[in-house]
């Protein structure tokens, strides 16, 4: 059978030409993205920056440590604790210390996220002086980088200060580096201790400070941290940065992988199947020659072997050349830390090999078994109209896909309707009624094609009418060209739509919940972020926020009602063992309730006070009136009453607590509402008076919506594109592939419509007009596809009192069904067109 195989791939190229290239790019694919997952899991170790010249270096209360009944619960602290003075008196006992500090700076003209340290510090990176000299005066500093240079002077909102020197961009921060005294007058406390003694010294006297100072923190609030070696790095700024981007690099290739893996199978088994299909008579002549059904069914698989084993090889040798460009494109799209790339894994080759291998088998083997049940009577056959093609195992197969892809929704639905938002939810949901549609095809694409050709069928020309025909009649081949474009729609809306349907969720919240007439975003924030919804991440919340008197001026304002909030987290213990942190946001009680409308389900938010916190129907414990324990943003812990309760809407709404329950948090926002006969333009005119001078922005109501629509992270629309973009490419590769292959078979009917009257030019139209009914029918069924998918997601957000609009994304949806319907066209063009250069009469006396 071997040989046969090999002399049916060499006379029957056209046929397999398609899985071939189908199977060697998602070998490629899956062969990339492994080596480049393989290089996250083999990240190196993270250096020490700041403080990779350090000694010792002493750092403040950063981890929440709670015990539990499995054992410690950590957490990352929202407020850090500083150094407590009486500790540092102590540790200069050792020997020569160096105190650190890390504060906010806004310069005219300068870098965002720009930082000021004292000069001391700057050894330790190490930073070395380009040009000028060590800051000594107050109103003198060195800066990072070359946005600046000697002599200038900078205006900045900790006062105007002249350059007097630069060092070299490390690459981690933008630092202006103040005399030592004046930084410790800008930011009295300790954030760092270098040390310069013994570490066994040092954990020694901080261990015996932590002992003197009793069972205060007994809570969970971690000690003082005594960090050597490696272990500096937890000094920088954000040591988790680079961890972090790679979970998020690695969940955007396991979903592209995931989605290829799919997507590939798809292709190549609806392309063996089609060729299965017009091989019908050849499998009849070698049964009438004595064939067994199990040598057939060998045949064909050996013939899927060889495909699998050369594609296979293929795809690893792209797989090689494509990793090294995926990673430069991660790195220069911000998406992946600096220091990514490729290494010497070859894991992921043999794990590419063998699943191409694996998928071209694993797409031939139903049909083989179909091939291996043709009779010898099917070699005298020469009916055009497709029978027999809805097994038994196909409708058993396509309803309970179709079961699963309809009932998972619905049972989620009635669970835990949140989970329906999730981007794997909306990621893998389409692909049961996927597949349901591609099994239930043959019952689904004649009346469906009937109906779309309706009325072309109507108009004057037989054009229409064979058309509709020829779509009816020849089921398999609809079927397999209209299965890409199925896909390739119902991802686009799926994956587009959901985002759309949840962000237009999440800014009628916002909406809804801002009331006030104005509203001042805090420096270093874009304006741009979901704030509105009690989470820390609002805007300003990565700046330093306001200072107290930016906050009186703007309450002097006349005319304007004041409510200043500010971004904090808080910590919760559920089940005994679970330790969650919830986003917060403080706020005076009567000035939000005058100035915001929260989604309440019980419960007044006047009824908060200090004692007291308002939760979401989220927390375990969420009833009004009960008490919870918690920890606060700087790790210590206090019982307060449930004053009111938050309905979950589209999730991270997180709590409400007041200023004396969030220690730490800067006010980043501040909501404005106008005072009864107000004028308008007036109280506008005041505010962006006295919040210019600390480089807050005003926005009215409409404008702060609009600003605050919720947008998809980078991450996430890139790995979208990258899905939709593989889910093209197949569909191009399947689409081209299974119309070469009818138009080879279809030469002699054909060359029988041009001997029956037919020109050049009307053939071309009909096999064009073709093509472009069957990706109407394929982008039919993946907009149904889509729209159940979405009609779930839109169903999770009425239960969870988040009610929107339910979005199909008809721009992309027309855009994939036109790229489809191109593809077609060319691909049944081109094969049609070269067939009309022989004279029809040699063709349609031509034999099989």
């Amino acid at each position: 059978m071997l040989s046969v195989a090999l002399r049916t791939l060499r006379s029957r190229w056209t046929t397999f030409v398609g899985s071939f290239i189908a199977l060697s790019l998602g070998v490629g694919l899956i062969a990339t993205m492994g080596l480049a997952l393989a290089a996250s899991l083999d990240a190196p170790e993270r250096r020490p920056e700041r403080f990779a010249k350090a000694p010792v270096v002493v750092k403040g209360a950063d981890t929440l440590r709670v015990p539990t009944r499995i054992g410690d619960r950590v957490a990352k602290l929202a407020s850090p604790r500083p150094v407590p003075p009486s500790l540092a008196r102590e540790l200069a006992a050792l020997g020569r210390t160096v105190e650190d500090r890390t504060f906010a700076v806004r310069a005219q003209g300068g870098p965002a996220g720009l930082v000021g340290h004292p000069w001391s510090t700057a050894a330790f990176a190490p930073y070395r002086l380009d040009a000028g000299r060590a800051p000594r005066a107050a109103d003198e500093a060195v800066a990072t980088g070359d946005w600046t240079a000697p002599g200038r002077r900078v205006r900045t909102d900790r006062g105007t200060v002249t350059i007097v020197g630069t060092v070299r961009d490390l690459g981690f921060e933008q630092a202006l580096f103040y005399p030592d005294d004046r930084a410790a007058r800008l930011s009295p406390e300790v954030d760092h201790l270098v040390v310069d003694a013994d570490p066994r010294a040092v954990r020694q006297k901080v261990a015996g400070a932590a002992d003197a100072a009793g069972s205060a923190d007994a809570a969970g609030a971690a000690a003082v941290r005594v960090l050597t070696g490696a272990d500096k790095k937890d000094a920088d700024a954000d040591p988790d940065r680079d961890s972090e981007a790679l979970i998020a690099v690695n969940a955007m290739l396991g979903t592209a992988a995931g989605v290829t893996g799919f997507v590939s199978v798809f292709v190549v088994a609806s392309t063996f199947a089609f060729a299965v299909a017009q091989r019908r008579r050849e499998f009849g002549l070698l049964r009438t020659a004595g064939a067994t059904p199990g040598q057939i069914r060998r045949m064909v698989l050996a013939e899927a072997m060889v495909v699998g084993v050369v594609a296979s090889a293929a795809g690893c040798a792209l797989g090689a050349r494509g990793a090294p460009r995926l990673a430069a494109w991660l790195v220069d799209d911000g998406l992946a830390p600096r220091w990514f790339a490729i290494g010497t894994d070859t894991w992921p080759y043999q794990l590419a090999f063998w699943t191409g291998l694996s998928v071209a088998l694993a797409g031939a083997v139903a049909a083989s078994r179909r091939a291996g049940r043709t009779g010898p009577v099917e070699a005298l056959r020469d009916a055009a109209v497709d029978t027999g093609t809805m097994t038994r195992g196909r409708w058993f197969s396509g309803a309970g896909l179709l079961l699963v892809g309809i009932g998972l929704p619905v049972h989620a639905l009635l669970t835990e309707p949140g989970g329906l938002l999730g981007r794997k939810s909306y990621t893998s949901g389409p692909m049961p009624l996927i597949l349901a549609c591609a099994l239930l095809a043959p019952i689904l694409v004649p009346p469906l094609a009937r109906l779309l050709a309706w009325l072309p069928a109507r108009l004057p020309g037989a054009t229409g009418l064979l058309v509709r025909e020829n779509a009816a009649a020849g089921v398999r081949r609809t079927a397999a060209v209209a299965a890409p474009v199925l896909v390739t729609v119902a991802l686009t809306g799926s994956l587009l739509g959901a985002t759309a349907t949840i962000d237009g969720a999440r800014a009628a919240e916002i909406r809804q919940r801002t009331t006030a007439d104005f509203v001042i975003s805090a420096p270093g924030g874009s304006g741009t972020a979901e704030e509105g919804r009690g989470g820390a991440g609002g805007p300003g919340a990565a700046g330093p926020g306001f200072d107290a008197a930016t906050v009186d001026r703007v309450r002097r304002v006349p005319g304007a009602v004041v409510s200043p909030t500010a971004a904090s987290a808080v910590h919760v213990l559920e089940d005994g063992v679970a330790l969650i942190r919830s986003d917060a946001r403080a706020a005076d009680p009567a000035a939000l309730a005058a100035t915001a409308r929260l989604p309440l389900a019980a419960g007044r938010v006047t009824d908060l006070d200090d004692r007291s916190i308002i939760v979401t129907e989220e927390w375990e414990r969420h009833t009004v009136g009960e008490s919870v324990d918690i920890w606060r943003a700087d790790g210590t812990r206090t019982s307060l009453r449930v004053a009111a309760v938050m309905r979950i809407g589209t999730g991270g709404n997180g709590v409400y607590v007041t200023p004396r329950n969030a220690p730490g948090a800067p006010v980043d926002r501040i909501d404005v509402s106008l005072a009864e006969g107000a004028d308008a333009s007036a109280v506008a005119a005041g505010l962006r008076t006295a919040a210019g001078r600390s480089g807050g922005q005003v926005f009215t109501k409409d404008a702060w919506v609009a600003a605050s629509y919720p947008e998809t992270d980078g991450r996430t629309r890139t790995g979208f594109l990258l899905v939709l973009g593989i889910a093209l490419l197949y569909t191009g590769i399947s689409l081209a592939n299974t119309l070469v292959m009818a138009g080879s078979d279809r030469v002699r009917e054909l060359a029988a419509l041009r001997l029956a009257g037919a020109t050049a030019p009307q053939v071309l139209r009909l096999v064009a007009a073709e093509a472009l009914l069957v990706v109407a029918v394929g982008a039919v069924l993946g907009t149904l596809v889509a729209g159940v998918g979405l009609a779930g997601l839109w169903g999770a957000l009425g239960v969870l009192h988040a009610g929107s609009p339910l979005v199909l994304p008809w721009g992309a949806l027309g855009a994939a069904a036109g790229a489809c319907a191109v593809l077609a066209a060319v691909s049944a063009v081109v094969p049609a067109a070269l067939s009309l250069h022989v004279r029809p009469v040699e063709f349609a006396g031509t034999r099989e």
